[in-house]
């Protein structure tokens, strides 16, 4: 206990290094810019400036990736509130109360309930951060080369199956993700496989380069395709951004309840942001002792929103860096960024890489007070950086993709992977395919593959060292719990939005007719 202790006193102090609390403030910066403007994501934002971390020591990239992910999930609402258009898919239920004080004069007051919101959801979630993920670690100690191979399984299954909300059209997105991770050598006899002769790919596909094409590039041949227009203009600001002690008496406890909806969320694997805002939502207006309020602009709505999807951050990184099975597309790149770093999920994180994981810990917990200062100070240049066109934002993306990939190996190799995974990534999303299913395939499919060839080896090729642990046998239940769970994630989904949609037109229709009397 008191060494625990040590080290997370340790990871404060080397969090708290002039260039850490740098990275901390632009990262920020950068993610809440990505998430205002609509069209973009936390995965994509992620995602672009990964190749930039290579050159940091491998605490300062994680912390620069999680600020990015923390400030693109809260920059989300500034855009939902003043243009009415959530800038990520994790602020759509803020959309409906923020906007509404937008037109009633009180965008400054929405926006200060978002960031205080935000602030508490992000921050509450690293205490569950501290407190499991360093117990899931330990029980990883117990895994062998079996357990090993069907959490690879569990990992693909989950992701395959809830992000694409179709089981047929995940597991072909995870199916399709395996198929590329077999190019290259092979880990058991070590001869080439799939690369037709390029000997660049005998180390297999880069993961980067592909993360880059799925989740950045296919975004702007998705955006080149469609009309281009300029976007609505936010709306001023003329009111303090402030709330009385009295209003914030009143979203306490549905920052509370948002927190731990939002932790539950984060830790299932598969689950995200999105789901975790309407659950917010609809759980403070059920709570809520001024039902009559929402859908007319009431704080508890955004604050039950944000605070749940900011949780969601936290929540989802237990997951990741304990089991290797990321919450969400946002972890799925984060894990990346790990791997290549030279770091494998799991125990080794929490003990031999323990005083870099306590610095990313600690650096997480600060980056939450960096969101707070720059959103309240910064909302209004934001909010006009919502409005820039697709004209000038496509060809800025395409230079970053570009100069990203280059930058992995400064080889040309790397951008053309780019350019046909961005293609592959596009046909995807057409198809409504799962991209997310594909970038965690090629993660845990050789890890997968590796561990699965290592205990038949053990065993003498006998397929029965596979079931012969309690722990394989819980793994193999849970992998059919995820094959499954995409229809239950789908119907929770669509009755928290279909609830939160119908109160919002119930109150409005209350409203008009007490009006007209």
């Amino acid at each position: 206990m008191l060494e625990t202790l040590g080290m997370m006193g340790a990871g404060f102090l080397n969090a708290l290094t002039p260039i850490n609390l740098l990275m901390m403030a632009a990262g920020v910066s950068m993610g809440i810019i990505i998430g205002c403007m609509p069209g973009l994501s936390a995965a994509m934002g992620v995602a672009l400036m990964l190749p930039l971390t290579f050159t940091m020591k491998a605490e300062t990239g994680l912390i620069v990736l999680g600020a990015i992910y923390c400030g693109a999930i809260f920059g989300g609402s500034i855009s939902a509130i003043l243009i009415h258009t959530p800038g990520t898919p994790a602020s759509a239920a803020t959309a409906i109360e923020g906007y509404q004080m937008t037109l009633q004069g009180k965008a400054g007051k929405a926006l200060f309930t978002a960031c205080y919101a935000s602030f508490w959801g992000g921050l509450l979630s690293c205490i569950s951060l501290y407190f499991f993920a360093p117990l899931l670690g330990k029980l990883t100690l117990k895994f062998m080369s079996a357990e090993y191979f069907w959490l690879s399984i569990f990992g693909l299954t989950i992701i395959a199956g809830v992000a694409g909300k179709s089981l047929l059209k995940g597991l072909m997105s995870g199916a399709l993700g395996l198929l590329i991770s077999t190019i290259g050598m092979d880990p058991l006899y070590g001869y080439d496989r799939f690369t037709f002769g390029v000997d660049y790919l005998s180390d297999g596909i880069n993961v980067t380069a592909a993360l880059i094409g799925l989740f950045s590039m296919s975004q702007v041949f998705i955006l080149a395709e469609k009309k281009i227009t300029e976007r609505a203009r936010a709306a001023k600001v003329n009111d303090k951004m402030s709330l009385s002690r009295e209003e914030r008496k009143v979203i306490r406890p549905t920052i509370v309840r948002s927190w731990l909806i939002g932790n539950i969320v984060g830790i299932l694997p598969g689950a995200g942001a999105s789901i975790a805002c309407f659950l917010g939502y609809n759980t403070a207006k059920q709570f809520s002792k001024s039902k009559g309020l929402f859908g007319k602009g009431s704080i508890e709505g955004v604050a039950g929103s944000e605070a749940a999807n900011n949780a969601v951050t936290g929540g989802s990184l237990i997951p990741t860096l304990t089991l290797g099975i990321p919450g969400e597309s946002v972890t799925a790149v984060l894990m990346g960024g790990l791997i290549i770093q030279g770091l494998t999920p799991g125990p080794e994180l929490f003990g031999k890489y323990a005083p870099m994981t306590y610095t990313f810990f600690a650096g997480f917990v600060l980056v939450q007070f960096f969101m707070l200062g720059i959103g309240l100070l910064g909302c209004r240049g934001f909010a006009q950086i919502s409005r820039l066109s697709d004209a000038i934002l496509i060809p800025c993306v395409s230079v970053l993709c570009v100069i990203g990939s280059y930058a992995i190996h400064r080889n040309m190799v790397d951008v053309y992977i780019m350019l046909i995974f961005g293609v592959l990534g596009y046909l995807m999303r057409k198809l409504d395919l799962n991209t997310a299913a594909v970038v965690l395939a090629l993660i845990l499919g050789p890890i997968g593959e590796k561990n699965l060839l290592k205990a038949l080896t053990i065993s003498g090729g006998s397929i029965g060292i596979l079931f012969q642990s309690v722990v394989s046998w819980v793994l193999i239940a849970l992998c059919v719990v995820g094959i499954l769970s995409p229809i239950f994630m789908a119907k929770m989904e669509k009755k928290a939005e279909a609830d939160a949609v119908s109160g919002t037109d119930e109150d409005v229709e209350v409203l008009t007719e007490e009006d007209s009397v």
